[in-house]
């Protein structure tokens, strides 16, 4: 029996302190730098406060590796060569500076603060802000780390682990469909919670973007960072951000990964021999219930032929097959190609990358003998240009041009592809072969359809498919500087155009030949062979094989083709006045974008900013959006939100630092309260379902027809068409309304060292819609009820970020990360029936929460069965070593109101991820680990049940001699009550997984380099997914997964990135 609570957090807990407590001990101390003899030179190193500094590298200038570094009281001496005539001094956080030391033997050096350090920017809403002054909650990742994330295509996967406040949660692994399911800060509404994606601005799926072209990607999670996208931004927003060019001479970046990969965990199957072991061990259990069932008996030296046939023959009647080793390869390789070019004029600058990927599949090709291969793969070209054009010194015009293809391929002609991995989880070892030595594909004769299919004939003889995807996207950006009215005065109109054309069932359809496909299998008992088909399906002839497969050209997806059209003004002003600091941002925008042949969906947004700050100590924020959504009723179509926040730099007040704290570089606090909306009525591909799009009108519609017959209850229909209410409309339906609290605290001491972030944060999402089959209306009211605003959760927790970055000696640093966020959440009120018991209803009770009938031991005895509690369903097919189910309401019967809350939701409420590097000149290597926990995951493994002899590998079985066993014994032909497996398949879904993993060597300065007019040459070898623990009996990050979808994969990555 799986429990949801976690034996492997504590061990990591203790795996943590060990590497912080090695981390800090080596923090802490002083490392000296070999220096070369000759005359010495001494000196005291201080900040412009005086105060000693200690760990200053001092380095003689084009020598790398002579130096030292300043010890606690600042002080350094070093023996210096006739030659050397300066010192290069650097610190983190200050600026580096290049002392002459001729004549000199006493050195007394004052460090500045390197003021770029702390004007750097942060991507927010419609615009930038310096990061001290940001009082939002945002977190925001760049191009160099996500370049290390092992290998993936998807930029969603690149995000794991890397944004605190983040989780991922991969659905597949399958080519070209791995980008996760992203949840920002918990789950708040149970209509979805999928974050906004803007790229450059505009509304575009993530997928649309290759990793190389990013720049930075920024996440707002409180209502004071999202606040400005209104109606869109209650579950978060993520702002990618593509790279432009920089005036200066052409640079060329070349980037290639190639990528071997393999599956990453899949449940462990008993073979033949060991699941019909199991089988005769459940049969002699059942023996009092179904004496025939002894039938099914078999005696070991038949068994013993399944694992150690004698010749080709045995091999073949008696079965033994590891669908793993069938199907899959040992790796599959991918590959990733990217060149880019970027520099620019005072007129002109630009980015122009190409960007290939190709995604390898895992299943091994099988001769189908019918002239066309299958399988699965994914290939995909991303193009993109940014161009900066300065048609004044005023006046900027950007034009962004981006496109993609992509192909996915797939089997069963796009139908149906489950059945290609349901092997993994369903198929016997011992029912068939896969294929057999004439060429037939076997099958199961005695049962075919409960038996299962064949895996290796459904990726074979049903086609193969091709789906491609085409997207072209084009902004036109017109930026003025209209300081010449007054200073910091800017505006800026876009002009955003997005298109996509999706077409599938282009390939070989083989899914409606006229024949069967032919299949054999060998009765084990007698050794006679049975076949699907002898005939010719045709002429009636002796079997031949037609291959009546067909072409398809390929059609177009109505529903997948889209277009956008963003057009917006905005204005800003920035300008500081003394000790004073304001902005004015203010931004109008309307959208119109629809699928296929629908009318387009129309929104408008007119939004603003305003930020004050006084001598970078106080900060004041203060946003507000009103928007329009043709989704609801006029009186309801405009909503206005708004939002506010505060900060304050406590390291900058006077008494604080009167304190001489040198230690302390900042401690910022920060709070913001507001609103957000969300007006969507179903996921993106239903959101133009007339169901879902004009919840505010009655919709009719017409079919069916009236008996008007006069002979009997089934007389005959009329002959007209009747007009019927389809849907009730809500007039007062509207918008869900998401408040935000956000309580902060931003810290950074010892010069930059030690860094980060505590954020405790609250939701209350209201006017959550309600479908009308969930609401507590009697089915007598004789109609679905409209939806309705009747929803209500609340959502809390907090984050912690830690960040180090420390120089211990020259040329060697420390640096990585901890982030741990907690978001767990409870609904308030979702129309429960009055009457309803407490624990049946879902109010105070997290949204998806999930349910099971819960086990307290066996019974162990027949005494002990007698006395327990009986079942309404098969309760006389109760045996020894079943569960004892708990009797929750206590009326004396297990029945269906004994189901009751288990553990945790689908979504984890921790997670957590830990990064440690080390760099070393040229080398650099890190490790990073993520995990997650209280998450609590339904996996069916259910064996034998009286068709195929499958059976998992989970633990123990109860026997009369072992009654303290991991879990009962299946059942063969005695059926047991839907109660029965209490918790046997409620896992605890947390895991921590070794995520990421690098080893890299950067080449600058070598002579070679030179010679090959190369200015940066980075080797590296990586990995994604490497390592995972878990006491889940696969690798699934969701509810969905193993049999419904191809195995998640772990990564091996080699390549290189050139400058020149």
């Amino acid at each position: 029996m799986k429990k949801t609570k976690s034996r492997l957090w504590p061990l990591f807990n203790q795996w943590v302190s060990l590497k912080l407590l090695a981390f800090l001990v080596i923090w802490s101390g002083g490392a000296c730098l070999y220096a070369q003899s000759g005359r010495l030179v001494e000196g005291t190193v201080v900040d412009s406060k005086q105060e000693p500094l200690y760990g200053v590298t001092i380095l003689v200038k084009d020598k790398p590796g002579v130096g030292v570094i300043t010890d606690f009281d600042g002080r350094f001496s070093i023996n210096l060569a006739p030659e050397d005539n300066e010192l290069v001094i650097s610190f983190l956080g200050m600026t580096t500076q290049t002392v002459n030391v001729v004549g000199k033997s006493t050195l007394s050096i004052v460090m500045v603060e390197d003021s770029k350090i702390f004007d750097e920017v942060v991507v927010v809403g419609f615009g930038q802000q310096r990061k001290e002054s940001v009082v939002g909650a945002i977190s925001q990742t760049t191009a160099k780390v996500l370049e290390r994330t092992g290998g993936v295509s998807s930029l969603g996967q690149a995000l794991t682990g890397n944004l605190p406040g983040v989780v991922t949660m991969t659905t597949t692994g399958r080519p070209g469909e791995e980008d996760p399911e992203i949840v920002i800060r918990g789950v708040s509404t149970w209509n979805g919670g999928d974050p906004l994606v803007l790229v450059d601005g505009i509304e575009r799926p993530m997928n649309s973007v290759d990793i190389n072209s990013v720049a930075n990607i920024s996440v707002l999670k409180d209502a004071s960072a999202t606040a400005v996208f209104g109606v869109r931004g209650a579950n978060g927003v993520i702002l990618v951000t593509t790279k432009r060019g920089e005036e200066g001479r052409a640079n060329i970046d070349v980037n290639y990964t190639s990528t071997f990969k393999t599956y990453s965990k899949l449940p462990p199957l008993m073979d033949s021999y060991d699941a019909l072991l199991v089988r005769n061990q459940v049969i002699e259990h059942e023996l009092p219930y179904k004496p025939d069932v002894w039938s099914y008996y078999l005696p070991y030296e038949r068994i013993h032929k399944y694992r150690y046939p004698a010749n080709q023959q045995e091999y073949e009647r008696y079965p033994n097959v590891d669908w793993i080793d069938e199907l899959l390869r040992d790796y599959a390789t991918s590959h990733n190609a990217n060149i880019n070019v970027s520099g620019g004029t005072k007129f002109a600058k630009y980015y122009v990358s190409l960007d290939y990927t190709h995604e390898g599949d895992l299943y091994k090709d099988v001769n189908n003998n019918r002239g066309y291969e299958t399988g699965f793969g994914y290939d995909r070209i991303n193009v993109r240009s940014n161009l900066d054009f300065a048609l004044t010194k005023t006046t900027t015009f950007k034009l962004n041009l981006s496109g993609s293809h992509g192909v996915k391929q797939g089997t069963n002609y796009n139908q149906y592809e489950n059945l290609a991995w349901s092997a993994f989880y369903g198929i016997a070892p011992d029912a068939f072969r896969p294929k057999y030595s004439d060429g037939s594909f076997g099958y199961y004769q005695p049962n075919p359809t409960q038996a299962s299919t064949n895996s290796m004939m459904d990726v074979s003889v049903n086609g193969h498919g091709f789906t491609s995807e085409e997207r072209l996207n084009t902004d036109f950006v017109l930026e003025q500087d209209l300081g010449f009215i007054t200073k910091g005065l800017k505006a800026h109109a876009r002009l955003a155009f997005d298109n996509s054309f999706n077409e599938v069932n282009r390939g070989v359809d083989d899914t409606n030949d006229w024949e069967d496909n032919p299949q054999m299998w060998i009765d084990p008992e007698d050794g006679s062979v049975y076949r699907n088909t002898d005939q010719d399906g045709n002429y009636k002839f002796d079997f031949k094989n037609n291959n009546a497969w067909m072409t398809g050209a390929g059609t177009v997806d109505i529903g997948q083709t889209y277009r956008r059209m963003n057009y917006s003004g905005q204005i800003d002003y920035n300008r500081t006045f003394g000790s004073h600091t304001v902005g004015v941002m203010g931004n109008v925008s309307r959208e119109e974008y629809s699928r296929g042949s629908n009318l387009p969906i129309y929104r408008e947004n007119w939004v603003f900013r305003t930020t004050y700050d006084y001598l970078k100590r106080y900060m004041l924020e203060y946003n507000g959006a009103y928007n329009g959504s043709e989704k609801f009723a006029p009186e309801n179509r405009f909503v206005f939100f708004q939002s506010g926040a505060l900060g304050w730099m406590f390291s900058e007040e006077p008494l604080f630092k009167k304190l001489n704290a040198n230690w302390v570089d900042m401690l910022k606090f920060r709070l913001s309260y507001g609103q957000i909306g969300d007006d969507r009525t179903g996921n993106p591909l239903q959101e133009f379902f007339p169901e879902n799009r004009w919840l505010y009108i009655d919709r009719w519609a017409s079919g069916g027809r009236f008996r008007q017959g006069l002979n009997g209850v089934n007389g005959s229909d009329g002959p007209y068409d009747w007009y019927y209410e389809a849907n009730i409309g809500n007039p007062s339906i509207q918008w869900e309304v998401s408040t935000k609290l956000d309580i902060a605290l931003d810290y950074a001491f010892f010069n930059g060292a030690l860094a980060g972030s505590l954020d405790y944060f609250t939701e209350n999402r209201t006017n959550i819609l309600l479908a009308g089959r969930d609401r507590a209306i009697p089915s007598y009211f004789g109609a679905t009820p409209p939806r309705t605003n009747m929803g209500e959760v609340d959502t809390k927790g907090y984050e912690l970020e830690l960040r180090w970055n420390k120089p211990i000696a020259y040329d060697w640093r420390l640096w990585g990360n901890v982030f741990y966020t907690h978001a767990s959440n409870k609904i308030i009120e979702r129309d429960d029936p009055e009457l309803l018991p407490e624990y049946q209803k879902q109010a105070n009770k997290a949204i998806n929460q999930a349910r099971t009938y819960v086990d307290y031991g066996y019974f162990n005895t027949w005494d002990e069965l007698y006395a327990s509690t009986a079942h309404d369903a098969l309760d006389a097919e109760r045996m020894p070593g079943n569960y004892i189910i708990l009797d929750y309401d206590a009326d004396g019967v297990i029945t269906s109101f004994d189901q009751v809350p288990y553990g945790f939701s689908n979504v984890p409420q921790n997670t957590i991820n830990f990064q440690f590097g080390l760099d070393y000149k040229g080398f650099s290597g890190f490790v990073q680990f993520y995990g997650a926990s209280n998450v609590t995951r339904s996996v069916g493994l259910q064996g034998l049940g009286g068709v195929r002899n499958t059976v998992f590998d989970e633990g123990s079985y109860w026997s009369k001699d072992n009654v303290n066993a991991d879990v009962p014994l299946p059942r063969w032909q005695v059926q047991a009550s839907d109660y029965t497996n209490g918790t046997r398949f409620m896992f605890d879904g947390s895991y921590l997984r070794l995520k990421y993993a690098e080893i890299s060597y950067t080449f600058s300065k070598e002579p070679f380099m030179q010679r090959l007019g190369l200015t940066s040459l980075k080797l590296f070898v990586n990995g994604n997914n490497l390592y995972l623990w878990t006491e889940m009996p696969d690798d699934r990050e969701t509810n969905t997964g193993g049999w419904s979808a191809y195995p998640t994969q772990k990564r091996y990555n080699l390549g290189l990135r050139l400058s020149l």
